[in-house]
């Protein structure tokens, strides 16, 4: 078969996708390469040169190639670009994506007897491992795996390696996201790679990492796919030099008249399905090769083998560098022992109702032989395990410490107020807020990952009154999430709830794609159910602002109300919550003020009284009024505040019912402050007294 040179400008992004189980992924990526090559013109000459290169070193490689059977190894660094989302993979899962390669690679599969016959002699070993890094590029030990939060998870493409990127005549860089570009990998060929080095690398969407975790056993293979790639192979069907179109799709007729390179791979068409009969250009098709999208792949051929060899020992991409016994002790690969640098912990999670438990791993790298676990307000089986499981029965905020050992020298973590553990069940049937207090915010809301830079805050701006929640959006990154909820309310005696807030928020352009979506949960946030999505045309009051300067409400004109009124009975339970999930995609700030939420017949005024299902009435009054939706036999403290904030009453009480009848007829005519208190939570609210 002959082998062709691809032009560079059909090679010049060469992302390479992946089908699900249930059909390919969309491919985005012609229309991704027309816009990289309007914005990089320049590029396409260059690239061209690099590839034609690599082919002539390739040809005249391959008759001459000695090698002694020593694998090339190629140090690997996993960077997990996460919004705290699924994609924020396991260690173990990305151990167990290294396993899968190397067995693949090495021909060690053991269902390696299941390939074809008319292609079993030449299926390869193709001598090549990957092994994690134990030294970063400053010589100082690592773990090979770095986590980024960045919203760029979420469209995963080669700006994530803008995040991040490990010099890549060093190490292969791997990037796991949320999403790949719409694909399920991605990577450059060599040629590509050396004239745009700062893209060097694969992208790979987390859910097609390894067989555990997100990802499953029928996805394993396409790591290896897309190192394939890497190592300048093209898909078995062919390489592309269809003009004006650079990416060369599966499965069309016209690819019998292409090739892939390589000698002992037959023409094909590609299949994305395990036809091995399949003979669709007239010979038997070597459907089970790792570079198909057949997904029942078994197998590199020898010619594929010699053709990776080749890119190994070319300067193109400075692929030649990576296994040299200079690099590898670099990258502490070899000949390092790696020592106890850094203790480490995950959690399943941070946020749990009580009685509920979490499981703690320890990732402290490396050699660990023995660690003791303090948790506070917690019950544990084991303080000594790698693994243990956790139940936490109080509420409240709680620390977690780690102390490991390698028998020599000992490391230590401790996390600050790491879990926080929320009532299981509501007490009352509806809550309101007006974030006149911040107290009040942090004490019924869950705000999650609150450790990010950038998130949810109060202004000093609101609807009708001094302060709302506010997200600094117009400095956040495209794709970012972010998201609280409310602490269980209990609905459980109720036939409808509705929920009511104010929006303000205004764009930048009439492309920006922000939005706002309602969830409600009954499991204690394990899964949360959609109830309404607003985009960001309809979230708007002020339409698209003549600049990008940093937008705040100005008037009650800027303001939109909205109301959820599909939250269906078999939601309302004793431990219903809603969640405020907002997505940023390029919009300027974001405010809510004023979210109520419980019978609709409750949700009167904004002005209305009401926090946290404590009702405060009559108001105005006269100094006499009654609270109601009390805790009995809770202990409450009472503090009443000036219009200047000065401290003018103090006292305390024990709420024999969920109703009391208070007396301040001392206090003058005026707007006061009242402050009640428990143990729980503090409610703040505006009070006017007439005599």
């Amino acid at each position: 078969m002959n082998k062709s040179v691809f032009s560079g400008l059909l090679i010049f992004l060469h992302l390479f996708i992946f089908g699900q189980e249930e059909g390919p992924l969309p491919c985005a990526t012609d229309l991704m390469h027309q816009q990289l090559l309007d914005e990089y013109p320049n590029l396409q000459a260059p690239i061209y040169e690099a590839s034609q290169r690599l082919e002539e070193f390739t040809e005249t490689f391959l008759p001459n190639q000695q090698r002694n059977g020593d694998p090339y190894i190629i140090p690997v660094v996993f960077h997990v670009i996460h919004n705290f989302g699924p994609e924020n993979i396991s260690d173990e899962q990305i151990y167990d994506a290294i396993e899968q390669v190397n067995i693949q690679m090495r021909k060690k599969n053991a269902d390696t007897v299941a390939i074809v016959s008319q292609f079993r002699d030449i299926a390869a070993d193709t001598e090549i491992e990957i092994r994690l890094a134990q030294l970063d590029p400053d010589g100082n030990c690592t773990s090979g795996i770095t986590r980024h939060v960045s919203g760029l998870t979420m469209i995963g493409d080669h700006s994530v390696k803008d995040i991040v990127q490990w010099p890549p005549d060093k190490y292969l860089n791997i990037y796991v996201c949320n999403q790949a570009a719409s694909l399920a990998g991605h990577a450059m060929l060599p040629g590509a790679a050396d004239t745009v080095p700062e893209w060097d690398g694969i992208v790979m969407q987390h859910s097609y990492v390894g067989t555990i975790g997100t990802s499953n056993d029928f996805r394993r293979t396409v790591v290896t796919h897309e190192i394939g790639h890497y190592l300048n192979l093209q898909h078995i069907w062919g390489g592309n030099n269809v003009p004006n179109y650079f990416y060369l799709p599966v499965a069309q007729p016209e690819n019998c008249d292409h090739d892939d390179g390589v000698e002992d791979t037959p023409l094909t068409i590609g299949w994305q399905s395990c036809d091995l009969n399949g003979t669709s250009c007239g010979s038997l098709d070597n459907v089970q090769n790792y570079m198909d999208y057949a997904y029942c792949a078994l197998m590199f051929t020898d010619g594929q083998k010699e053709r990776m060899h080749a890119c190994l020992n070319s300067p193109i991409a400075n692929r030649n560098n990576l296994w040299t016994e200079e690099n590898l002790i670099a990258t502490g690969v070899k000949d390092y022992t790696p020592t106890l640098c850094e203790a480490r912990v995950s959690a399943s999670k941070q946020v749990v109702c009580v009685g509920e438990s979490i499981s703690f791993s320890d990732i402290s790298f490396h050699g660990v032989n023995s660690r003791t676990w303090t948790f506070e307000g917690a019950t544990i089986s084991s303080s000594t395990d790698s693994v243990v499981v956790v139940t936490f029965n109080e509420v409240g905020l709680f620390s977690v410490s780690l102390e490991v050992s390698d028998g020599t020298d000992i490391k230590s973590v401790s996390l600050d107020d790491f879990i926080k553990v929320i009532p299981e069940k509501g007490t009352q049937a509806g809550m309101s807020e007006d974030f006149e207090s911040v107290s009040v915010f942090n004490s019924r809301w869950v705000v999650e990952h609150p450790s990010r830079p950038l998130n949810w805050e109060i202004a000093d701006v609101g609807f009708q009154s001094n302060r709302s929640l506010k997200l600094a959006n117009n400095n956040s990154e495209r794709g970012a999430n972010y998201t609280f909820y409310n602490l269980p309310v209990d609905a459980s005696d109720l036939t409808s709830f509705e929920l009511q807030f104010d929006v303000a928020f205004a764009r930048n352009a009439p492309t920006n794609s922000d939005f706002l979506r309602i969830e409600v949960s009954t499991d204690c946030g394990d899964s949360w159910t959609i109830r309404r999505n607003i985009s960001s045309s309809d979230l708007s009051a002020v339409g698209v602002l003549d600049n990008t300067e940093d937008w705040a409400p100005t008037s009650d004109e800027d303001w939109k109300r909205f109301n959820v009124t599909n939250i269906s009975s078999n939601f309302l339970t004793e431990n219903l919550m809603v969640r405020f999930y907002f997505n940023s995609n390029n919009g300027n700030n974001f405010y809510i003020d004023n979210i109520m939420m419980g019978p609709p017949g409750s949700l009167s005024t904004v002005n209305e009284m009401v926090y946290n299902e404590l009702v405060l009435y009559p108001n105005p009054n006269t100094g006499s009024f009654t609270l109601k939706g009390l805790e009995p036999g809770s202990n409450y403290q009472l503090k009443v505040l000036d219009v200047l904030g000065k401290l003018v009453h103090e006292g305390s009480f024990k709420a024999q019912g969920s109703a009391e009848i208070m007396h301040l007829n001392g206090l003058p005519q005026g707007v006061y402050m009242f402050e009640i208190a428990n143990e729980k939570l503090t409610h703040r609210t505006k009070v006017i007294i007439r005599h």
